[in-house]
């Protein structure tokens, strides 16, 4: 018996959209819910850029491979300085990301960030592009979405779930201490002034995660900080002192050390200075990545002082 071929068409045209392979093509996409909106991306994809330092942070704790990252002017701290090789192409900086480039290297998907804010448009144009920035007011609820989410785009649930376990262990383990160890401040040095952070904060991840009892707290919680005065953390007078120098963090070479500029007179009267509870952060990983590695590297840094505090007499 045979068909008209208009039904013939019609025919083939339905087994085709029931066929597995067209049901393949159709879910080898994910939608993702980000700080720029909902995008659809590749599941899997080949050529990946990461514009953020805080998400290739996580992409490599995963074992993401990537095809790009900022280099000018780009400062990755150790546990990701191999991003600096020739392997990797320059997609320009944190900030300012190379369209050319990226334009003739064809990503497959762009992970952009929260210093790239206002160019999600235009790398929107090239790729599908996310921005899986972290919430410093829900940090532990983002970063654990932003993982998972990372996970199921490059097929790596089961690696998504042991760095997680990971690092959820170790911040129950510095918990167990931090309630009971007294007060605590979050100072960043920039050019020799002081800033302080308060829960809640960008780098409020001290107390809002870590369990320390704030010194002191501010109505505002802006990126920035609050400017503070040696004065102010002398009556605060915190136990702890943990520290992070953006010039450091930055390589800015010139000026006053995070250390040169807290020995003064006033933070010496501080109890944190007395007890030796001054903790020197590593500020390029926390400032310049702050992804789940980096916040890792943080707390064995915590969990060391803290020991160091413990067995003292």
């Amino acid at each position: 018996m045979r068909f008209p071929q208009a039904v013939t068409s019609s025919l083939f045209s339905a087994l085709l959209i029931c066929s597995p392979a067209a049901f393949a093509t159709e879910s080898a996409t994910l939608q993702i819910t980000h700080a720029q909106g909902t995008t659809t991306v590749p599941k899997d994809p080949q050529r990946v850029v990461v514009l953020s330092p805080a998400a290739l942070d996580i992409t490599d704790a995963l074992g993401v491979k990537v095809i790009g990252v900022p280099k000018t002017s780009a400062h990755y701290p150790a546990h990701l300085a191999k991003y600096n090789g020739d392997a990797y192409f320059d997609a320009g900086t944190l900030f300012e990301p190379n369209y050319e480039t990226l334009s003739n290297e064809k990503p497959d998907l762009i992970i952009a960030g929260a210093r790239a804010r206002d160019a999600y448009g235009k790398l929107s144009e090239i790729a599908p592009t996310i921005s899986p920035d972290i919430d410093p007011q829900k940090f532990i609820e983002s970063m654990t979405e932003r993982t998972e989410q990372l996970g199921e785009i490059f097929g790596k649930q089961e690696k998504a779930k042991e760095v997680l376990a990971a690092f959820n262990a170790q911040i129950a383990d510095v918990r167990a201490e931090s309630a009971k160890t007294g007060t605590a401040m979050m100072l960043m040095v920039n050019g020799g002034k002081l800033s302080a952070y308060s829960p809640g904060s960008r780098f409020g991840f001290i107390y809002d995660v870590l369990g320390f009892k704030p010194a002191t707290t501010f109505a505002k919680t802006g990126n920035h900080g609050n400017s503070v005065s040696p004065e102010f953390v002398m009556e605060a007078n915190p136990d702890w002192l943990f520290v992070l120098d953006r010039d450091s963090a930055i390589g800015r070479k010139e000026g006053s050390s995070a250390k040169q500029v807290l020995d003064n007179p006033l933070i010496r009267k501080t109890n944190a200075w007395k007890k030796q509870q001054v903790v020197y952060l590593d500020s390029g990983s926390l400032y310049i990545a702050g992804g789940l590695q980096s916040y890792s590297l943080l707390m064995d840094q915590v969990k060391q002082a803290l020991d160091k505090a413990k067995a003292q007499p």
